[in-house]
């Protein structure tokens, strides 16, 4: 927990972000960004998913690149200026669906059999972390997974680090745990975790 920054990080942060760089992350153009993307879809072992939930799509990079193996994929962020760049990315792609919610708060019902948290647990203060963990393990079926990907160097404007985001849910993993940890990867900046419903 980041003692100058302990709270979670709401719209109106990334609002700002978003007026000020329109791709404040260079999710677009970074050969590093594009590298993790690849990892990611690699790191996934089904060739197909039903239903899929992205928590925190912003421009919809990531998502244009997992849709072709979801059925319906379910792409969410906080950020209206985000979603209007993702929503013209993904225009032809039918099964995605994108919508603005504030997760935990905001949850979509059903079950996914993948839920992805890519890059976004690290804006959470703890409290909220446990509130999304608790939604997101309930929404996966016996079997459905987890793909956790995060930086991992301290970023001093967010509440958490990628590190804490992961063994938080690694600790769900234990024996009588909800989760499975199935696979674990370090790069030198980024961690990716693989986690399944028991």
């Amino acid at each position: 927990m980041n003692p100058n920054q302990p709270h979670t990080l709401g719209p109106e942060y990334f609002d700002e972000v978003y007026r000020a760089n329109a791709d404040p992350w260079n999710f677009e153009t970074s050969p590093y960004e594009h590298a993790k993307y690849t990892d990611t879809l690699a790191a996934l072992p089904d060739e197909h998913y039903p239903h899929a939930f992205e928590i925190g799509c912003s421009l919809g990079v990531l998502t244009a690149r997992l849709a072709p193996r979801c059925g319906h994929l379910l792409s969410v962020d906080v950020s209206e200026a985000a979603l209007s760049v993702a929503r013209r990315r993904c225009a032809a792609l039918p099964q995605v669906e994108l919508r603005r919610l504030l997760v935990p708060t905001e949850f979509p019902d059903g079950q996914f059999e993948l839920v992805l948290v890519s890059e976004v647990g690290y804006y959470w203060d703890a409290p909220t972390l446990q509130q999304a963990a608790d939604r997101i393990v309930g929404a996966l079926p016996p079997g459905g997974q987890l793909l956790l990907v995060h930086w991992t160097p301290l970023v001093h404007d967010y509440p958490l680090t990628g590190d804490e985001v992961h063994e938080y849910f690694l600790g769900l993993s234990g024996p009588g745990g909800a989760l499975r940890h199935l696979h674990g990867h370090r790069a030198e900046t980024y961690r990716l975790d693989l986690l399944a419903r028991r």
